[in-house]
């Protein structure tokens, strides 16, 4: 298991590098002045110039990218220019919205895909499996803004339940800051559970046709211990593939529900440092959170073992 693990974290550094490349020469030739963005319309030519002379993106692209590169190597992923703050430290100061909202989002969506997906499993072609297959599908079609917007026109303009948008630290209390929180992670939530239904229904189905299962039912075992005792735990490797997927895309692609719901995590974070052409930020960023999505994937690959026992002894047999 140690081998594997130092395996996959070797894997990571050509994935870091060819991002660090992408993402290095995508934003600098995408068009935007960080200069003339935060001198403002009012600044002469030469002002902005001079400027850019002294945050150095008058050098040629070549001599920037490696004294990035440099910096990353050292530890160091620059200097925000409108934060004028390390980059690192921006980031974890976004972090932390960013991950309460990830995880009650995903605690909701694991929570609403298994009930619904076993349910819907356990009554196969009745009504019951058609409302759940339809809200499933409803789930993946709908955008992350259209179902935020209503959801904030329901509770919060219409019932009050919950405020519209703003977010509050836990140190402001667990109530205050989950009361935030709620509404969106509610609706990233459905978002998230309505393919891991679909999964989770497909899965335990192919399971529940397994001979073991028909020796099981053979033997005179209940519906309900075939399901929980049995077919959900061999079952569950693709769900924890798509719970693995949509938990890293919670923590990466969270921008439209964060920017929306006014949350000031690391989606805003990207999003106004792309509209202030912060290249710094934008590049630092982008290269943490595919370091953060990458490992998440090894740690699923890792629970791989803990749910099924043959794939950690396949890992040491290799």
């Amino acid at each position: 298991m140690g081998g594997y693990i130092v395996r996959r974290l070797l894997s990571l550094i050509p994935v870091l590098a060819v991002v660090a490349i992408i993402i290095f020469f995508l934003v600098h030739l995408t068009p935007g002045n960080p200069a003339a963005v935060m001198l403002g319309n009012e600044a002469t030519a030469g002002e902005v110039e001079e400027l850019r002379k002294r945050l150095a993106l008058d050098r040629p692209l070549y001599e920037q990218f490696g004294q990035w590169l440099l910096g990353i190597l050292s530890g160091n992923l620059g200097q925000s220019y409108f934060l004028h703050v390390p980059v690192s430290s921006a980031f974890v100061e976004h972090l932390a919205p960013t991950l309460s909202l990830a995880l009650l989002s995903q605690t909701i969506a694991i929570g609403l895909a298994l009930f619904l997906g076993i349910w819907a499993a356990r009554r196969r072609g009745t009504r019951v499996d058609e409302a759940v297959m339809g809200f499933s599908m409803l789930g993946i079609s709908i955008p992350s803004f259209l179902l935020g917007s209503l959801a904030v026109l329901l509770f919060a303009v219409k019932l009050k339940w919950l405020p519209v948008a703003g977010y509050q630290p836990i140190s402001a209390g667990l109530w205050n800051h989950l009361k935030y929180l709620l509404l969106p992670s509610l609706v990233l939530g459905v978002i998230q559970a309505a393919f891991l239904t679909r999964m989770t229904r497909s899965s335990l189905l192919d399971t529940l046709s397994e001979n073991f299962i028909k020796t099981a039912k053979a033997k005179g075992v209940r519906e309900r211990g075939i399901v929980y005792g049995h077919a959900l735990r061999n079952a569950f490797i693709p769900i924890l593939t798509v719970i693995g997927e949509s938990f890293g895309s919670l923590i990466t692609g969270a921008a439209v529900i964060e920017t929306l719901f006014n949350i000031p995590g690391v989606g805003q974070l990207v999003v106004t440092s792309i509209s202030r052409r912060d290249y710094a930020m934008i590049q630092g960023s982008v290269l943490i959170i595919t370091l953060v999505y990458v490992l998440v994937n090894l740690a699923v690959d890792l629970l791989y073992g803990v749910v099924d026992p043959r794939i950690r002894l396949n890992k040491k047999s290799s």
